[in-house]
């Protein structure tokens, strides 16, 4: 059976970090079997980015991907993955930290959705320390993000930015 996984998260903005994680999970999913990167749209939060601009944001980074297709959810994760016929996830830690709330929710998730297995892919050394949250803080405070996240999303946030948000 080939494989289909999701690598879910809010993506608000887009970092070096998610792009080393999807790229790794393309690998895994391999040539006969498709990635879905899942942009969570979740109406108690206020992102920085509306989720068609992180779709949109993703499926430009993405391209070089043939396996690699953007969507977005709301509301569980296991019933996305159930509707699209999900059979790994992938979760990015970044930390120990990050291991100990990732393996919960895996275990949440394995009750409510027994169809899909959880694989925990750890950061590369380089962007450990990286989250949306910190590129927001640099980028808003006209910090340099070039290391932390693409020109195209540098772009985005520096209008953003500029219009006030």
């Amino acid at each position: 059976m080939p494989v289909c996984a999701v690598y879910p998260g809010s993506f608000d903005p887009v970092t070096y970090g998610h792009l080393d994680i999807i790229r790794r999970a393309s690998r895994i999913a391999g040539a006969d079997g498709r990635l879905i990167v899942a942009v969570l749209d979740n109406s108690e939060k206020k992102p920085l980015f509306s989720a068609g601009e992180r779709q949109d944001m993703l499926a430009g980074l993405t391209r070089e991907f043939p396996n690699v297709e953007v969507a977005s959810f709301s509301g569980l994760l296991t019933d996305f993955a159930r509707e699209n016929g999900v059979n790994l996830i992938i979760r990015g830690v970044r930390s120990s930290a990050d291991y100990e709330y990732e393996s919960v929710i895996a275990k949440v998730y394995g009750g409510l959705y027994g169809g899909a297995e959880t694989v925990f892919l750890p950061a590369d050394g380089r962007y450990a320390y990286l989250s949306s949250s910190v590129v927001r803080e640099v980028a808003g405070k006209n910090g340099d993000v070039a290391h932390m996240t693409p020109q195209s999303v540098i772009g985005m946030l520096r209008e953003k930015f500029r219009e006030g948000k």
